[in-house]
Formats: structure tokens, sequence, C-alpha cells
């Protein structure tokens, strides 16, 4: 296996091409059994030719599988897009037969994967995705995928398991997750409706796919700079990710607010990851204060100092986009009456 991961790492960097691992449910597309379609959403339960215009070359029926499947705006541009820089790869902790039949979605022609799909049933270790079944070296690899971790709720427990094992966490671009049908919000606890609900779908230009792509196309042109001095085979894209993600929040000063420290290490980390600088308390060059609610005293001294007052969201968003994000789209609301 080393043997052939080396042989096949030095073919595509001389052709200047990277491996890039990629998620289907909640990346690519999303899934739901016919069994969990609600009443709202029965319109697409229907022929193709009476569909909205916007499903008709985007939403399937899998009759084999027992459930519709809808591909994630601008998935196909992404895809010719990505295969120029990169040789794709399908990692899904579905079974065989779902990667397979997703594959037949979203690449008919067989151009961008060809046998290149791995499913649990490949998976070397349990409930974790792992690079050591890809063929490519992680130095040259990198993953999109919506989460590090997946939490699944039944009615009788729920429980948390790895995603991606903790060690290739540096290959890892983290998409905002997708949710078209509302047993996908259900699944993960949100109580949002899904754009199946409400008739609508992401922006295709503005959307998740395309923000990435062009993250992934400034990677792969900062890996390939001819400024570096050292060899291909020694330089290591999860250096360039993290120095991309370091820019993201570079000069913002943050201080979190007290009611949500006991929650808050995760955000706390995240954006120190994206360069900004943490206060523990409110000084004069704090610039952005995080907070859930408009009583807290540090919210209060932010809206009399005039700082940038957020919600965690903030964060957790220009971390999917690899971008900060506009801070009067993430206003902290004010308190219920």
């Amino acid at each position: 296996m080393d043997r052939l991961r080396d042989e096949n790492s030095k073919r595509l960097l001389r052709n200047r091409n990277l491996s890039l691992v990629l998620d289907l449910d909640h990346t690519l597309l999303n899934s739901a059994d016919l069994s969990d379609i609600t009443s709202e959403e029965t319109y697409l339960n229907c022929e193709r030719d009476v569909l909205p215009e916007y499903l008709k070359s985007s939403l399937f029926r899998v009759d084999t599988m027992k459930m519709l499947t809808k591909l994630r705006p601008y998935v196909n541009t992404f895809l010719k897009e990505a295969s120029k820089l990169f040789e794709l790869h399908i990692y899904t902790m579905g079974d065989r037969s779902y990667a397979l039949e997703m594959a037949k979605l979203l690449d008919p022609e067989n151009i961008y994967f060809n046998s290149r799909i791995i499913s649990r049933d490949d998976s070397t270790r349990m409930f974790e995705k792992s690079l050591d079944v890809v063929l490519g070296k992680e130095n040259a690899t990198v993953i999109l995928d919506d989460s590090e971790s997946v939490f699944f709720f039944t009615n009788l427990f729920n429980f948390q398991f790895q995603v991606w094992c903790k060690e290739h966490k540096e290959n890892l671009i983290v998409i905002e997750r997708y949710h078209f049908f509302a047993y996908s919000c259900k699944q993960f606890g949100d109580d949002h409706k899904s754009h199946s609900q409400l008739k609508s779908d992401e922006n295709e230009s503005e959307g998740a796919l395309a923000n990435s792509l062009k993250i992934l196309q400034q990677i792969h042109t900062m890996f390939f700079d001819m400024g570096h001095k050292d060899s291909l085979e020694d330089r290591d894209l999860r250096k360039v990710l993290k120095s991309v993600r370091k820019e993201v929040l570079k000069g913002c000063k943050v201080v979190f607010c007290d009611e949500i420290s006991s929650y808050s290490l995760e955000f706390r980390k995240t954006a120190e990851e994206l360069g900004a600088e943490l206060c523990d308390e409110t000084e004069a060059c704090v610039t952005h204060v995080v907070s859930i609610d408009l009583r807290d005293d540090k919210s209060i001294w932010a809206m009399k100092e005039k700082k940038f007052l957020v919600t965690p969201n903030w964060i957790r968003v220009s971390n999917h986009m690899c971008r900060k994000q506009l801070e009067e789209n993430f206003s902290v609301p004010p308190p219920d009456k």
C-alpha cells in the first residue's frame, strides 16, 4: 500500500494535481427514505415534468433504495472544476451499495471518480474515516466534509462518534451542512425548516460548494507556488491550509461572554485557528464580543463602547466559509419577553 501510494503521489505531483476526498451526505447531496418524506414534501414525490424547474435536473428517485436524493446546487460545476486540479475520491459512512448509487448520480459518465469510491465497508476503523485507505499522501491530500463528528439520535438513545480520526483534522475543510429534506434537519436536531419545506434552495453561485471551490483553488495555487525552493514531495498541504485559515480572523481581538463559557471551548479553539486573538476581559483593544444575551455585562459594555457584538455562529460560519463574515448578519437577538 505504501509503495502504491508513493507511486501515485509522484504521478499526481508531476501533473500538478493533489488528492481531494469528498464526503457525500450533506456535502455533495442530501438523501431521505421515502418513508421519511413529510406531508409538506409530498410535492417532491411526483413526475419529473411537474416538478419545480430548479428540481428537474437535481432531484432523483432511487427506487432500488426507496429514497429521494437531491444534488446540492453547483455540484456539477464543482466536480468539473475541482477535477482539473485534484484527483477526486468519494468517502462515505454509508454502505457500498449506497456509495455506488450516489456516484452514478454525481458522475454518470464515470469521468471524475473511476474506482475511487470508499464506503464504511472499506474502512479500516470502526466509526472513523481515515486516509489509510486513500492512495494519496497525507501531505498532498485535502478533505471536504460537513463535519468532524456526527450525532445520531434515536428514540432510545443518542451518541456521538468521530467521523475523521484526529490525526487528519489538519487536512479537513469543514463545509456548511446541506439540509434539503426535513428529515435531515430532524436527524441533527436542527429546528429550522429545510429547503424542501421552504420550497427554496441554496444560492448556486454564492453557496457552500462555490465558496469551497475558491478555497481549493487558492490552496492548490499556494502549494504549487514556484517561489518554493523545496521539492514538491517535501511540501505540505496541511501547512498551506493552516496558513489560509490563520488569515480569516486576523486582527480580531475577541472576548466571550460568561453565559457561553461553559460550551465555548470549541468556539475559542476555532477562533484561534482562524487567527483571532482571545482576550479574557473587556479592554479597549477588544474588537468583538461573542454573546447570546444582550443583558450580559460584556454585551452591555460592547454596546456602550460600540464594539462588534456577535453570536457564536459568526465564528462557525466564518470557519465554514473560510472568510470573515459580516458582523451585522450575526447580531445577538433581544431577550424573550
